[in-house]
């Protein structure tokens, strides 16, 4: 059993940039698969970002690749998306999710564990 807490949302002008961070308690951290997703008022949640155990890998949506990174600190316990260039499309509530594994996971239903997720909101 793994906690996600995730924070850093906010409302930015386009153009500018967040970091949200996902802080994990509970059982070892550096055990699971990372990884971010959005949903957008009316849309189903959407994958934005993973990154493997040990950060050796990463993988982006084509939406946001060149735009948001995905890091973590395992001896911090915790999952970082910087997002850059933000456009009102990225508009969403970001959730950080774990996934039991080690490969990559791009599917909502591949996570076992999900934060409460945090508001972004991107103005024009």
């Amino acid at each position: 059993q793994v906690q996600l807490v995730e924070s850093g949302g906010g409302l930015v002008q386009a153009g500018g940039s967040l970091r949200l961070s996902c802080a994990a308690s509970g059982r070892a951290f550096s055990w699971y698969t990372m990884g971010w997703f959005r949903q957008a008022p009316g849309k189903e949640r959407e994958f934005v970002a993973t990154i493997r155990w040990n950060g050796a890998s990463t993988y982006y949506a084509d939406s946001v690749k060149g735009r948001f990174t995905i890091s973590r600190d395992n001896a911090k316990n915790t999952v970082y998306l910087q997002m850059n260039s933000l456009k009102p499309e990225d508009t969403a509530v970001y959730y950080c999710a774990a996934k039991n594994g080690y490969g990559l996971g791009y599917g909502a239903n591949q996570y076992d564990y999900w934060g409460q997720g945090t508001q972004v909101t991107v103005s024009s």
